[in-house]
C-alpha cells in the first residue's frame, strides 16, 4: 500500500521544558560568572592591607553588587561566616606560659608581676576586638603557632620595670619589626598605635628609649613575612601603675583603637613615621 502524502507542511516540534531550562540556566550562569569576575577584579584593584576592611572598599563592593543584575537562583544555599572566615588579629600576652620560665619584671616590694598585668590587658583587648567582629588569637609568649603566623596584625603586649627611674620613668614604647618585608605596613601599624594610645591614655611616647629586647623581639623573625608585628610596653609598673591597674580600660582602648586605625586605614596626627626606629 502506498503512503498518502499531504500538502500541509509539518509544524516544528515544540521545545521541551527541559531544553528551555537548560538555556535559562546557561544564561543565568554566564551572567553570574561575569558579575563575580567584575567584583573580583575590583577587589584586586582596590586591595591594600590598610584598606582591606575599610568603609571605602565595602562601599565600592556594594555599589558593584547593586548595579549588577543577577537572576535569582532557586534553592540556593545561603553561605554563613564561620569563625575561621573572620578577619584575624593576633595578641601576644608577654611572658605568659613562657617556656623559659621568665615572668618578666617582678616588683621587689610587693611581688607584683608583669606577666599577670600583661595577660589581664591582653585578655581585655581580645574581648573588645572580638566584640568588633574580629577573630582574635590570644597567644602565649612562645606559642608554636606563631611560626609562619598570618593575620592582619600581631601585637605583643608587655610592661616596663617596677624600679624607680626618676620622674621621667613614665610613658610607653612601641617598636615595629625591623627588617620587615613590608616596612610600610609595619610602620603604619606602629604609627597608628603611637597616635591612638597616646591620645587615649595621656601617656608620653618614649621615642628614644627602645631596648634591645624590643627591637630584636623574637616574634619579629617567627611570623609570616606578610604579617605586620609590633611590640608595645604599655607603661612603667612604678609611676604608671595606677592607670595600668585601676584604669585598665584606657590602656585597652588605646591598643584597640591603634589596631582599628591600621585595619581601617584611618588618618593619624603623626605626619610621617620618621619617629619610629
Amino acid at each position: 500500500m502506498s503512503e498518502n502524502l499531504s500538502s500541509t507542511p509539518r509544524s516544528k516540534p515544540t521545545p521541551s521544558i527541559r531544553s528551555v531550562d537548560r538555556k535559562f540556566n546557561l544564561v543565568s550562569s554566564l551572567q553570574t560568572i561575569g558579575s563575580v569576575a567584575v567584583i573580583i577584579a575590583t577587589l584586586f584593584t582596590l586591595w591594600t592591607p590598610a584598606n582591606l576592611f575599610s568603609g571605602q572598599l565595602l562601599d565600592s563592593m556594594l555599589t558593584i553588587m547593586e548595579s549588577t543584575s543577577v537572576p535569582p537562583v532557586e534553592n540556593a544555599v545561603q553561605v554563613q561566616l564561620t569563625p575561621g572566615s573572620l578577619p584575624r588579629i593576633g595578641i601576644v600576652a608577654g611572658h605568659w606560659k613562657d617556656t623559659t620560665n621568665n615572668p618578666g619584671f617582678v616588683c621587689a616590694e610587693d611581688g607584683f608581676e608583669e606577666v599577670k598585668l600583661n595577660l589581664r590587658i591582653a585578655t581585655m583587648v581580645r574581648q573588645e576586638l572580638t566584640n568588633q567582629g574580629f577573630q582574635v588569637d590570644l597567644l602565649p609568649e612562645f606559642d608554636p603557632s606563631l611560626f609562619e603566623y598570618q593575620a592582619l596584625a600581631l601585637v605583643s603586649i608587655h610592661n616596663d620595670t617596677c624600679v624607680y627611674n626618676g620622674e621621667d620613668g613614665t610613658g610607653f614604647k612601641v617598636a615595629p619589626a625591623l627588617g620587615s618585608s613590608y616596612p610600610d605596613q609595619v610602620n603604619r601599624l606602629a604609627t597608628c598605635m603611637i597616635d591612638n594610645y597616646k591620645a587615649d591614655t595621656g601617656l608620653n611616647y618614649l621615642m628614644n628609649q627602645m631596648t634591645t629586647d624590643m627591637t630584636t623581639y623574637h616574634d619579629f623573625k617567627e611570623v609570616h613575612s606578610s604579617t605586620p608585628v609590633i611590640v608595645i610596653e604599655t607603661g612603667y609598673m612604678n609611676l604608671d601603675r595606677q592607670i595600668l591597674t585601676e584604669n585598665t580600660d584606657k590602656i585597652v582602648k588605646g591598643i584597640v583603637d591603634g589596631i582599628l586605625c591600621y585595619v581601617r586605614g584611618e588618618s593619624t596626627t603623626l605626619e610621617t613615621p620618621t619617629a619610629i626606629p
